[in-house]
């Protein structure tokens, strides 16, 4: 971003944001394009990053199923974690099927309940914590659309808990489907999640059972990989 960006972004007057980008730059943790002006994040950021990967790094563990699952279906295929009250997808496997969907990337956030990754992990915890985070995210409606209200978000929750995997029918964007079977960390609360995305057309109705088998065959193998 250039600094005006920056500025606008965080509420604060050009000169206040050059200055604290000039700090940030002096100890790595911003750099500046020369040519273009921009502001990026610095190599202090992955110095930092790779220190803390020993302890919080998960995505060895589910690396060869996001592989798996892309192989397979022919899907996009990820793997996203719970941050708070959000979703952050950590890895992402491009599948061989030419029309793609791009609602998911790297580093993309969703609240949860939106994206079907979000909405697995919602599912399996409990009903008083769902209904906790309901009345927290009361905005989801106004931001997300009618579809993610509370009460859709609840009935989606419940077709979850039944089926055990989630189903996005194309809620963020018209035609992008996606579906997400949650993982479950070493204490078994759901943290994780595995989810594909594709083209409406590639999800009917026969078959979203066999897809739906495969992610929840995946997380469980995650599952138990983060529990050794």
């Amino acid at each position: 971003m250039r600094a005006g960006e920056v500025a606008l972004a965080v509420d604060l007057t050009r000169p206040t944001v050059y200055r604290l980008l000039r700090s940030l730059a002096a100890e790595g943790f911003v750099d500046q394009d020369t040519q273009t002006g921009r502001w990026m994040l610095g190599p202090e950021l992955f110095v930092m990053g790779t220190i803390a990967s020993a302890r919080y790094d998960v995505t060895s563990a589910a690396a060869a199923s996001v592989q798996r699952l892309a192989a397979v279906t022919g899907e996009s295929a990820f793997f996203s974690a719970r941050r708070g009250d959000e979703t952050v997808c950590l890895l992402r496997e491009e599948g061989s099927f030419p029309v793609r969907s791009f609602v998911l990337y790297e580093g993309v956030r969703f609240p949860l309940g939106v994206a079907s990754a979000g909405l697995a992990i919602l599912s399996f915890l409990s009903d008083s914590e769902v209904d906790a985070y309901l009345r927290r995210s009361d905005q989801l409606e106004q931001g997300w659309g009618g579809s993610h209200s509370a009460v859709e978000i609840i009935k989606r929750v419940r077709e979850t808990r039944e089926r055990g995997f989630a189903v996005n029918p194309g809620l963020i964007v018209e035609g992008s489907w996606g579906m997400g079977a949650a993982v479950f960390d070493g204490a078994g609360k759901p943290a994780y999640a595995l989810s594909i995305t594709g083209i409406e057309p590639r999800f009917a109705p026969s078959r979203l059972p066999t897809l739906g088998r495969m992610l929840l065959d995946e997380a469980h193998a995650v599952s138990r990989r983060l529990a050794a």
